[in-house]
């Protein structure tokens, strides 16, 4: 039988997988592909070679292929979206030749070009920025940065490979450089700032990125080479590639300024989509955009639920989670007065240099149980992921709606204690973990939307897909006004980290 639809590809740090989905875009089958790190570099290097992720993509659909033929499905594909690991260096030459191995988002060998960048450019330049790897290079490369006449991301090299074009969705190219939400390109003044700091180059960046498009807008048509890769028709309509925070977004039904996606696992993101440009610098949060070129702003916590975990595993004993989640979600909202800092690692966002200061204060006889302890050790992670959303309150960002994802959803009923912290509305969808490669269905899907004529806008496209009956948690008044002290009481922990650090490091001058 054969199923019209469409594939979505994913290029992640892990793996790679792909989807395809019928003209619903309800999944039918998926395939993974996988490649390692380059071997033998040193700490906080990463790099993979961008021939492997072309031989995972060829791996994945062959996967994909089989698990659709068992189900006796063959595949007319109406059109391919694709996204990937952001902030990523892939550099080639004019031939579109690759001259050294990507360097990666968790590549840590450039944080001093992004802190004179974010100097520089008066916006926030993390380090695992593009533009932020392309100085590094041009400074410590030079016979590599001589050869480069395309810069591009991980999904940008593979719409390279199977198009023929250098192109870029907004919220990919957004990981690379600034935009202007004037123009809806790269940022045409920090550009030629950025300019001043690499004469040596002899090109302009400008010249050696990829071009940006908006989600629907043209991302080219399988050529002969991408054909053979996916074993699909040539001149198949291709999305423009993505990245996979972006990818995600739409996955998760995201578009209108208020909306915020909230991650909850090992590590916590909140995507909060924008209805104006960031003003300043914050340690707390970066920039990039969605699909449609709407800015995103993001809340990114280090320390997410380890802490909650550890406590949970330590104190739950054989039974674990089963023990100990159902005592969390009973426990009162003060914890019985405790207080936790959740600090196992580093948390740059709220100015946490050093990781080992985790702590539960506040115990005694009456509060000692593991729901309080487990709670709040929850509340602290929370606590810390508002710290950087209180920032975006106070520029007057909407925030209307929080929709919940990750490990968390296993307990939905914490949605509620998401929900009061925050004082706003959470919602829970069904398939929460679909994802980034179902958003870059999503998005192949508006790409044969827009080419069929349909004018229809991003948000109400992924409106139009909303399935399934969603959790939603209202805030209740008495628990916001307890966890708002809760609150005030954690600003004031961390006020006291560095001593904390201090003390613990042994190097305290002595009473």
């Amino acid at each position: 039988m054969t199923h019209r639809g469409y594939v979505g590809i994913d290029l992640g740090t892990q793996g790679l997988s792909v989807i395809f989905t019928d003209e619903s875009l309800a999944i039918l089958a998926t395939g993974e592909g996988g490649y390692e790190m380059v071997p033998g570099l040193a700490a906080e290097c990463y790099e993979q070679r961008p021939a492997d992720w072309e031989s995972a993509l060829q791996a994945a659909m062959a996967d994909l292929r089989q698990q659709l033929a068992d189900k006796g499905i063959e595949m007319e594909v109406l059109a391919v979206g694709l996204c990937g690991q952001m902030h990523g260096e892939v550099l080639c030459d004019e031939a579109g030749e690759v001259v050294a191995p990507a360097r990666l988002w968790c590549d840590g060998r450039n944080e001093a070009e992004g802190h004179e960048l974010t100097e520089a450019l008066g916006v926030k330049c993390p380090k695992r920025m593009t533009g932020t790897r392309w100085l590094w290079t041009v400074r410590n490369r030079p016979e590599i940065a001589a050869l480069v006449a395309h810069i591009t991301t991980p999904s940008g090299w593979l719409a390279w490979r199977l198009t023929g074009s250098w192109n870029l969705g907004v919220g990919d190219a957004s990981g690379m450089f600034p935009i202007d939400q004037a123009t809806g390109g790269y940022d045409a003044a920090r550009l030629a700032t950025y300019d001043t700091l690499t004469t040596g180059c002899g090109r302009s960046l400008a010249s050696l990125l990829p071009v940006v498009r908006s989600v629907g807008e043209d991302g080219g048509t399988l050529n002969q080479q991408g054909a053979a890769l996916l074993g699909l028709p040539e001149n198949t309509p291709v999305a423009p590639a993505e990245g996979d925070q972006p990818a995600a977004l739409a996955g998760s039904l995201i578009a209108e300024p208020g909306m915020v996606a909230m991650s909850f696992g090992t590590s916590v993101v909140a995507n909060a989509v924008g209805d104006k440009p960031f003003t300043g610098v914050s340690q707390a949060i970066d920039h990039f955009c969605a699909p449609d070129g709407r800015p995103i702003n993001m809340v990114w916590i280090r320390n997410g639920t380890t802490a909650m975990n550890t406590m949970v595993e330590m104190l739950g004993g054989p039974q674990g989670f089963d023990a100990v989640m159902p005592q969390v979600v009973d426990a009162a909202d003060d914890c019985g007065g405790l207080a936790a800092l959740p600090f196992m690692d580093d948390e740059p966002g709220v100015g946490v240099s050093h990781g080992g200061t985790a702590l539960v204060a506040g115990l005694n006889p009456d509060n000692a149980s593991a729901g309080n302890t487990a709670k709040a050790m929850l509340l602290a992670t929370m606590f810390n992921l508002r710290v950087g959303c209180d920032e975006l309150d106070q520029q007057g960002f909407p925030r209307t709606e929080i929709l919940l994802s990750g490990g968390l959803v296993k307990t939905a009923a914490l949605g509620q204690v998401l929900a009061d912290v925050f004082n706003t509305p959470v919602t829970v969808l069904d398939g929460a973990d679909e994802g980034t490669a179902y958003g870059a269905a999503l998005m192949a899907k508006y790409r044969q939307a827009r080419l069929t004529g349909q004018a229809i806008s991003w948000s109400e496209h992924l409106a139009a897909h909303a399935t399934g009956t969603p959790q939603r948690f209202t805030p209740q008044p008495e628990a916001v006004a307890t966890l708002a002290s809760g609150y005030r009481r954690h600003r004031r922990l961390l006020a006291i980290v560095p001593q904390l650090e201090q003390a613990l490091r042994g190097d305290a001058e002595p009473a």
